[in-house]
């Protein structure tokens, strides 16, 4: 963050001063987890359901913070506000505010959200010193904690947005203006807090409102609603995908034997050959997504290949592969899972396949379907038996409509098993899965299906 006195800490989120020099300077980073403190830092309390930031507030100022933004009255220096969380926010519109030569980029979307927010990032590290969350911070905490990252010499702030309703994204939009915004797809994923996918579209669109008209909106071509949302914006608009009249285009798509995506990439009459080191197909429309804010920022089109051709997986238990060395491959996507997802990482092991001995998908519930949970589980079920998958291995009783979609698509034998917990399944893995076999992972973080990969690989990748 940039250095700021107290008393602008003050001002900026409308909080008063308590047992504090208001000429204080706060020079290092603003953290919520109070062993994230360094000297010079600003800690947050925030009042959770289990913990209360407030109890560390003397511990915090102990390791260095030299103030604590709280919402009662602390016996240390305090910024003392009526919501810390909001706080937060408009503290952090302050700082980038003060940042006149930062281009704030922001991405949504119903999945691929963080791969591509990764590729985004390595675009614009380019270009310029670039600041951009870690994992999945993407929502109204790790939104500004992200933004106060950003200090004088930043010159790009790539940001992912998600939402849980109508009005979250306009929000996080008001907490660090994008210029750019990207929105990959509108699907099923949390349909159950949102109410429908038209809502969610709807959501979606708000960072595309949020754009100035000397903005860029980048939009996928290939999603009817996200096309739509073309209307919503003052900002220019550039398509991406395989569509005919994208301006950025992918074509003769091709997946080698470890599901990695190469493919041919068109900007107007430019082209470039691009073989990715990501796992899956999905990664063409993320990578179409960031190559459009490269050219956007000035690379040119063979630039923008190369950056994507060199990218690898930056965050976490998403398409990571680790090859065991008795010869199985461990494919773990067990960080988050919707329907979307699921069929794109099925189709990612489908192509692993060849020459493999047995492929294996051991899935788990994905969570936030709404009325349509039941239907969409079975669809999976269903697609595994359709895309010749090996070995299915459904884990959980909420997940037992994989199961039943894959005996009721034809699955026999011991083709599909449904078991009870993770524990169940590592055990039938450990005792069946041998070398030359692919296991891929996959449910919403709720089923804890790291475990499970865990468990295979030793603890993490090789």
């Amino acid at each position: 963050m940039i250095p700021l006195t107290l008393a602008e800490i003050a001002a900026a989120t409308g909080g008063d001063l308590r047992n504090c020099d208001p000429a204080t300077v706060v020079t290092g980073t603003v953290e919520y987890d109070s062993r994230a403190v360094t000297p010079g830092g600003l800690f947050v309390a925030l009042a959770g359901e289990r913990v209360d930031g407030h109890d560390f507030a003397a511990g915090a100022v102990e390791s260095g913070a030299v103030a604590v933004l709280a919402t009662r009255p602390l016996n240390v220096p305090t910024v003392l506000v009526d919501d810390a969380l909001i706080a937060l926010g408009k503290l952090a519109r302050a700082v980038v505010d003060r940042l006149p030569d930062l281009t704030i980029i922001g991405v949504t979307g119903s999945s691929g959200k963080t791969s591509t927010k990764d590729l985004l990032a390595a675009v614009t590290r380019r270009l310029g010193p670039t600041v951009a969350p870690p994992g999945s911070f993407n929502n109204e905490l790790g939104h500004p904690w992200t933004a106060l990252r950003a200090d004088r010499d930043t010159r790009y702030l790539v940001m992912e947005k998600s939402a849980r309703g109508v009005g979250h994204i306009r929000w996080l939009t008001e907490v660090a203006p994008p210029r750019i915004g990207v929105v990959l797809n509108v699907g099923t994923a949390h349909v159950g807090e949102f109410g429908s996918v038209e809502v969610t579209a709807q959501a979606k669109g708000e960072l595309v409102e949020a754009l100035p008209s000397e903005g860029l909106a980048v939009l996928n071509a290939d999603d009817p609603r996200v096309r739509a949302m073309r209307d919503r914006t003052k900002a220019r608009v550039v398509l991406v995908g395989v569509a005919p009249d994208a301006d950025v285009r992918a074509d003769d798509i091709e997946l080698d034997a470890a599901g990695r995506p190469a493919f041919v990439i068109r900007a107007g009459e430019a082209t470039a050959k691009v073989a990715m080191k990501l796992h899956g197909e999905h990664h063409v429309g993320n990578g179409l997504a960031a190559a459009a804010v490269g050219l956007e920022l000035g690379l040119t089109l063979d630039e923008v290949a190369e950056v994507l051709a060199g990218a690898v997986p930056v965050s976490r238990r998403r398409m990571e592969v680790t090859e065991r060395a008795d010869g199985v491959t461990v494919v773990d996507d067990s960080y988050n899972a919707n329907p979307d997802s699921v069929r794109a990482a099925l189709k990612a092991l489908k192509a692993m396949s060849q020459g493999r001995r047995r492929v294996w998908a051991v899935l788990g519930f994905m969570g936030e379907l709404g009325e349509t949970s039941r239907e969409q589980h079975d669809a999976i079920g269903r697609l595994a038996v359709r895309l010749d998958i090996d070995r299915l291995v459904v884990v959980g009783a909420e997940a037992g409509a994989i199961h039943a979609g894959a005996v009721l698509e034809g699955s026999w034998g011991e083709e599909s098993v449904h078991v009870p917990d993770v524990d169940a399944a590592v055990r039938l893995l450990s005792e069946q899965v041998a070398p030359g076999d692919v296991v891929l992972v996959k449910a919403s973080r709720s089923a804890r299906l790291d475990r499970v990969v865990d468990a295979l690989t030793g603890g993490g990748p090789a």
